[in-house]
């Protein structure tokens, strides 16, 4: 029996399957000066939350602790519980979204964070179903927008169409005016044409030899880099926002020469979005330019399913965890 000091959290006491997964308590946290308390509601399973949870990047996560248990989670819909110091533009009650910056732990009651990794939910938006968006969302702003720079009447191949990222990317191309091809499972092409591909194929009956040319590249899946990367234009650009686990140090040292040499460069990112790229977030779902999509919505005592759906694949947008 938890104590008043006590919050719930999802946790995990090896590296491991899902089902390493479980609903603990561990202290509440107390926000210092400048620090914001949020009271969570939601928040999203990502990729990055099941290779932490199996051990495939534990130099990354030794270094947000080495103790055990270990936390989950890394984006969150909620709204703010206190604060450690006066500060303008917040108060308790307000509804937010963010991120935790390089730490695992937004799947639990409480999260501590800076202002500067939140900004206000979107009006009119369930925060169980924003929480489907906050990483997403801000993955695909930093990889178009940033890292790409798509603009209109180019043409934009999305490969994981249907995913998290994936299918904030179709329609955030379409609002910037690009072409847009999807690949996606053949049970979810559909789907990607409802979010705006002008496209779609499905990824395992058609290969990079069946596609045509592209000016810009956004891989969500991380295999076959330079198959996909021979399809881009003269100074076209391809953006992952993966890599290829089971030769990590190969695909790795492949990104990272390539975005020095030759004019067909990939851009390899993992940043921690701020406050501007939630703000724009908010602002592109309140004038309908990006919508959310929740797969299916799972309470925190069943996040192990959560964590199976993830990994079995055919997820349509986000697998969301609801607090509660």
């Amino acid at each position: 029996m938890r104590t008043a000091t006590e919050m719930r959290a999802a946790l995990f006491d090896r590296y491991g399957p899902p089902e390493v997964l479980y609903e603990g308590t561990v202290p509440t946290p107390a926000p210092g000066p400048g620090e914001v308390l949020v009271r969570v509601h939601a928040g999203s399973v990502n990729g990055g939350d099941g290779h932490g949870r199996a051990g495939r990047v534990r130099f990354a996560t030794d270094l947000m602790g080495r103790g055990w248990p270990k936390r989950s989670g890394i984006d969150f819909a909620g709204e703010v519980a206190a604060l450690g110091s006066p500060m303008s533009g917040l108060k308790v009650g307000d509804r937010v979204w963010g991120g935790l910056p390089r730490v695992f732990g937004a799947a639990a009651e409480f999260v501590v964070v800076r202002p500067r990794y939140l900004a206000f939910a979107p009006d009119g938006l369930d925060l169980v179903r924003a929480a489907a968006l906050p990483g997403a969302g801000t993955t695909a702003i930093t990889a178009l927008r940033d890292k790409a720079r798509l603009t209109s009447g180019e043409r934009l191949l999305v490969r994981g169409a249907s995913g998290g990222v994936g299918h904030v990317a179709v329609q955030l191309g379409r609002a910037y005016g690009a072409h847009v091809t999807a690949l996606a499972g053949s049970g979810n092409l559909g789907f990607v044409r409802e979010l705006g591909a002008h496209e779609a194929f499905d990824y395992a009956t058609t290969g990079p030899a069946d596609l045509g040319g592209f000016d810009v590249v956004l891989d969500t899946v991380g295999t076959d880099i330079d198959a996909y990367r021979r399809l881009l234009a003269p100074g076209g650009r391809m953006v992952s926002i993966a890599f290829d686990l089971d030769h990590m140090v190969a695909s790795l040292s492949y990104m990272m020469a390539s975005a020095v040499y030759g004019r067909r460069r990939v851009r390899f990112f993992s940043g921690i979005p701020t406050h501007a790229l939630f703000a724009e977030l908010t602002r592109l779902v309140e004038d309908g330019t990006i919508k959310p999509f929740v797969h299916a919505v799972h309470p925190l005592s069943r996040i192990v399913e959560a964590h199976r759906a993830l990994e079995a694949g055919g997820v349509r947008g986000k697998l969301v965890v609801e607090i509660g």
